[in-house]
């Protein structure tokens, strides 16, 4: 096992060529070991370089919106009159934290998905 930081494009691309040979190592081997090591370090090198930020919240409402076939008219439970409903979606409102928990505990979204704007 040769395991050293992973510094760069080309010793993450490495890291992955050494990771998908040993990638079905039987557990308790010597080569399952270098395959958690290596996870972690990729995993380490890709948050630092390459972060992921969450999703925009109207997009996330939209998805959702699409994935349930909701109209505006639905989302006015969890949001307030269509009027609201409507400034939301054309980002002229931004959500408050009860129209945040209200579409978290309603329709599933997950809070980091709706609380990126309420941070911005």
């Amino acid at each position: 096992m040769n395991i050293k930081p992973i510094r760069s494009d080309a010793d993450l691309q490495a890291a992955f060529n050494r990771l998908e040979a040993i990638f079905q190592a039987e557990e308790g081997t010597p080569e399952a070991d270098e395959m958690e090591i290596l996870v972690t370090l990729i995993e380490a090198y890709e948050e630092k370089h390459y972060p992921i930020s969450p999703p925009d919240p109207i997009e996330a409402i939209k998805f959702r919106m699409e994935q349930q076939g909701l109209t505006q008219r639905d989302l006015e439970a969890y949001i307030g009159p269509s009027g609201r409903v409507s400034e939301v979606l054309n980002r002229k409102r931004k959500l408050s934290l009860r129209m945040i928990k209200r579409l978290h505990d309603g329709l599933n979204i997950p809070y980091d998905s709706l609380m990126s704007q309420a941070a911005a």
